[in-house]
């Protein structure tokens, strides 16, 4: 890896507003300003001489333990030495707000490092480099507080680059404001707001079911992944970390795809945390509105579209693995499955609330309508193949999910004047069409594509959505079909056959450890539940030491690949975790599931 830190080895760190990925030795190698999706102002994960970090060590001292305070995206980590012990705590500074469980961002990287035994000497040193490594930094002084021209305040040293004597007692406090206010507050006050910021929202949960550790993690996980300003939920933190060392399979995640709402909403409700669900959906539905013939399938955080894709020449990527890319091309596909998961997770956030409103429920109409026009239209699928459109086969399930879910969405509401009993002619179309010709008698499975008998794990989702029973012939043949084609490494499955599947991007990729979590869900309604637990401790078993998951997962050594942490796999973790728990009530999951999950 040419000196580059393993993937899954990085601590992250969320203010809900952007986030920072710090490196085992204590570097801060990732940071964007002023939010998530700004260029970034450390940036040595792409590149170790260009992209800049934050260097944090102790003299003479190793890295004894390292992980988070429990229900936290609080970062503690021990240094050893034969003089001394000190203490560092790294986070993104939170405030309570509002009700319990609310929270706001102090908008400050706080790293707080408290000598616990004898001396020690603690060196920082600063290296950031604004607009994605692209230049060096400018620091102004000011007694104990530096400007830089981006806005970046950096208080607590004279110096970018200082060396600290503690005693055992004393504490060295610095931070970086992100968004050019003084620093204030005293470090122990901000780390105790942001535990119990933390805490009080992790709380909310009341599971204690299987997987309950894996599940509140990633519940907090994705909470850091929530814009506070909008509530869209990221799909990842970080741009162009390689699905394949040194391939080009490199993109910028750092956006709201809505093929991740259905999914959001019922993980945010199950797990008690209504207000969140409700912020998603709003935000959602906002960035559905418009005249447009197509509902794009992503937006940015702040819900304007999504800037074209662009390369970074002067980054060498992770590990050699370019290009580096800002921006993302798929926001102008054509993804049909878009449709089904905005209308699935408007159902689901309904029955539990029953708090749509009209101005909601226009804009859902008006992406059933469209769906009506395009759902016979060959697209580019879930996986957003840049290659040419096909008719795939779970696009054609996600346009009956759409269909599905506004005939029952509009039963529930009462509403007069809709087209009933054309949207139900639809789902009955799409369905007969889909058994017709997305099932392969010769493969005894459904296909990827219509025509095709390629496998594709994306199909794990037909019995999930409620389409057909998990326990039905040919779910099962899907599920056999699936693994024999696509399994490797024990529970790992890759998303599809590259034999099969023209994506338009060369080189390999790893196994998508979303869908082998989703199969731990299809195997739960197939009635296979002891295969079902074995692969979900197992998938558990290969997370990171600090329980953060990447897109993909090498095979052979288990390392992550990919963007990280990505939000579609802690919400698969989630999925598979309330499913398992739900099978000791095998008839209560199966009316669950007949309902549409």
């Amino acid at each position: 890896m040419s000196g580059y830190p393993p993937i899954g080895s990085y601590a992250f760190l969320s203010d809900c507003h952007t986030a920072a990925l710090v490196a085992p030795d204590g570097a801060v190698e990732w940071m964007c300003a002023p939010r998530f999706d700004g260029p970034s102002v450390f940036a040595r994960i792409l590149d170790r001489r260009r992209g800049g970090a934050w260097e944090l060590h102790v003299e003479e001292s190793f890295v004894a333990e390292r992980g988070y305070l429990d229900e936290t995206l609080v970062l503690r980590t021990r240094w050893e030495g034969a003089q001394g012990s000190v203490v560092v705590h790294d986070f993104l500074a939170m405030s309570p707000a509002g009700e319990a469980g609310g929270m706001r961002p102090v908008r400050l990287l706080v790293r707080w490092a408290r000598c616990e035994r004898g001396r020690a000497v603690v060196r920082s040193r600063v290296l950031a480099r604004p607009d994605y490594g692209a230049r060096e930094a400018r620091w102004t002084g000011r007694g104990e507080v530096l400007e830089e021209d981006s806005g970046l305040i950096l208080a607590g040293a004279p110096e970018p680059e200082s060396r600290t004597v503690l005693r055992e007692g004393e504490s060295l406090a610095l931070t970086l404001d992100y968004t050019g206010a003084a620093p204030t507050g005293h470090p122990g006050r901000l780390l105790e707001d942001t535990v119990r910021s933390w805490r009080a929202w992790s709380a909310r949960s009341g599971y204690a079911g299987i997987g309950a550790r894996e599940v509140r993690h990633s519940a907090i996980v994705l909470r850091g992944l929530l814009y506070d300003e909008g509530g869209g939920l990221l799909a990842a933190p970080t741009t162009s970390l390689p699905e394949w060392p040194g391939g080009p399979r490199n993109w910028d995640y750092r956006y709201v795809w809505h093929r991740d709402a259905a999914l959001t909403v019922l993980a945010l409700l199950r797990l008690g945390h209504q207000e969140e669900a409700g912020g998603y959906l709003e935000c959602l539905l906002r960035q559905c509105g418009g005249d447009g013939e197509r509902v794009p399938p992503m937006a940015g955080i702040d819900g304007r579209p999504v800037t074209e894709e662009s390369v970074l020449d002067h980054l060498e990527g992770y590990a050699g693995s370019r290009p580096v890319r800002i921006g993302n091309n798929a926001s102008a596909q054509h993804q049909l499955d878009t449709y089904g998961h905005i209308l699935d997770a408007a159902l689901a956030y309904h029955e539990v609330t029953g708090e749509l409103t009209g101005r909601q429920t226009a804009t859902l109409w008006r992406v059933v309508r469209l769906a009506r026009k395009q759902w016979r239209e060959p697209d580019a699928g879930i996986w957003e193949v840049r290659g040419a459109p096909r008719a795939w086969t779970y696009s054609k399930l996600y346009a009956w999910v759409c269909f599905d879910r506004a005939v029952r969405l509009a039963e529930l509401l009462g509403e007069d004047g809709l087209p009933l009993d054309e949207w139900r002619a639809e789902r009955d179309s799409v369905r007969e069409d889909l058994l017709a010709h997305g099932y392969s008698q010769e493969a005894d499975s459904f296909v990827q594509s219509y025509g095709s008998t390629g496998a594709d794990a994306s199909l794990l989702r037909v019995p999930l959505v409620g389409f057909l029973d998990g326990r039905d012939p040919r779910v099962l043949g899907t599920l056999d079909h699936v693994q024999s084609r696509l399994g490797e490494g024990g529970a790992l499955l890759h998303r599809y056959d590259p034999e099969s599947t023209v994506d338009g991007v060369d080189g390999p990729e790893g196994a998508f450890l979303l869908c082998s979590f989703e199969m731990v869900s299809a195997l739960v309604l197939a009635g296979r539940t002891a295969e079902a637990r074995d692969r979900f401790e197992t998938l558990c078993a290969r997370a990171e030491p600090l329980g953060l998951f990447a897109e993909e997962m090498a095979p052979d050594d288990g390392s992550m690949l990919g963007n990280y942490p990505q939000a579609f796999t802690h919400l698969a973790l989630i999925e598979a975790a309330l499913n398992l728990d739900a099978s000791g009530t095998t008839d209560e999951l199966h009316d669950w599931a007949a309902r549409g999950g």
